[in-house]
C-alpha cells in the first residue's frame, strides 16, 4: 500500500464513511425495497385505522386518513433520493459547461459568467426556487429544475477555480503549444482534475438540495397529494402531534437519517482528499 493510499484511508476518514454510510443506508434500503413492496399501498386509506399507535400491523402507526405511516415514509425516500439526485445532475451539468470555460478563457467570458452566477446566488436560494415553482406550478419536473439552477452557480464557481490552477500547470501549456484544441483540453486533461474538488461538493449539494425540497413541500410547493414526502408529512403531522407524535418522528428521523449521512460522507471525503494532498 502506498503512503498515498493509507492517508486516503485514516482513521478519522473512515469513521466518518462508516457513520455516513450506516446513516445514508437506512434511507437507500428504504427506497431500494418501496421499489418492490411496501406494508401497504401509501395512498390507501382505512376510516377504522385513523391515528393508530405502532403495533404489530402499523410499525409506524397510521396518519389521520389511516394509512400506513412506514409505506408512506418508505415512498416518500424515493422522492427524496430521485429529486436530489436530478438537481444535483443538473446543477452539475450546467456548473461544469459554464465554469470551466470562465476559468480556462477569463476576461469578457468569466466576467460574464460569474456576474450572471453572483446576481443568482446574492438571493437566498430557498426563496428563488420558491418564486421559481410558484410562477411555474408545484410539480417534482419543476421542484427539480428550480433547485438545479438555484445551485449551478455553486458548481460552477468550484470548476472556476479549479481551472484557473489547473491550466498554468504545464503539461496544459505544452498541451496549448501542440495545438491541442481548447474543447479538448477542458473535456480530457482539466475536467478529470476537477473530480476530486467536486466530489465533496456534489455530496454537500445532495443534503442541500434535500433541505430545499422538504422545505418546499412543507410549504405546498413541492411533491403534491396523495404522493408522499417527508416535508408534507411533516407539515400534516403538526395538527396531530400531541396526540399522534410518531407522525413527526419517524418521517423526520429519515430525513436526518439522509441528511447526516450525506454530511458524514462529505466530510471523509474532505478528510480523505486534505489527507492526500499533503
Amino acid at each position: 500500500m502506498t503512503r498515498a493510499s493509507r492517508k486516503l484511508r485514516s482513521p478519522e476518514a473512515s469513521a466518518f464513511y462508516i457513520a455516513g454510510i450506516l446513516l445514508l443506508g437506512i434511507v437507500v434500503a428504504a427506497f431500494i425495497v418501496s421499489l418492490f413492496w411496501t406494508p401497504y399501498a401509501p395512498d390507501a386509506t382505512d376510516a377504522s385505522s385513523k391515528l393508530l399507535a405502532p403495533c404489530a400491523d402499523h410499525p409506524f402507526g397510521t396518519d389521520n386518513f389511516g394509512r400506513d405511516v412506514l409505506s408512506r415514509v418508505m415512498a416518500a425516500s424515493k422522492y427524496t433520493i430521485f429529486i436530489s439526485a436530478a438537481g444535483v445532475a443538473i446543477a452539475l451539468v450546467l456548473g461544469t459547461v459554464s465554469g470551466i470555460p470562465a476559468g480556462y478563457f477569463g476576461g469578457f467570458a468569466d466576467r460574464s459568467i460569474m456576474l450572471l452566477g453572483n446576481s443568482i446566488m446574492c438571493f437566498p436560494g430557498i426563496l428563488l426556487a420558491l418564486v421559481a415553482v410558484a410562477v411555474f406550478g408545484p410539480s417534482v419536473a419543476n421542484v427539480i429544475w428550480a433547485l438545479g439552477l438555484v445551485f449551478a452557480p455553486t458548481f460552477a464557481r468550484v470548476c472556476r477555480v479549479g481551472t484557473m490552477e489547473i491550466k498554468e500547470l504545464d503539461y496544459i501549456t505544452h498541451a496549448r503549444v501542440m495545438g491541442v484544441k481548447p474543447a479538448r483540453i477542458m473535456a480530457l486533461h482539466i475536467f478529470p482534475n476537477l473530480v476530486s474538488q467536486l466530489l465533496p461538493a456534489t455530496v454537500i449539494g445532495l443534503a442541500n438540495m434535500t433541505l430545499f425540497e422538504s422545505g418546499m413541500s412543507y410549504l405546498g410547493l413541492g411533491v403534491q397529494p396523495p404522493d408522499a414526502s417527508f416535508g408534507k408529512m411533516l407539515s400534516d403531522a403538526q395538527a396531530y402531534v400531541r396526540i399522534a407524535p410518531w407522525l413527526i418522528v419517524f418521517p423526520a428521523l429519515m430525513l436526518v437519517f439522509y441528511i447526516l449521512g450525506l454530511y458524514f460522507i462529505s466530510e471523509g471525503l474532505r478528510v480523505s482528499l486534505s489527507k492526500g494532498g499533503k
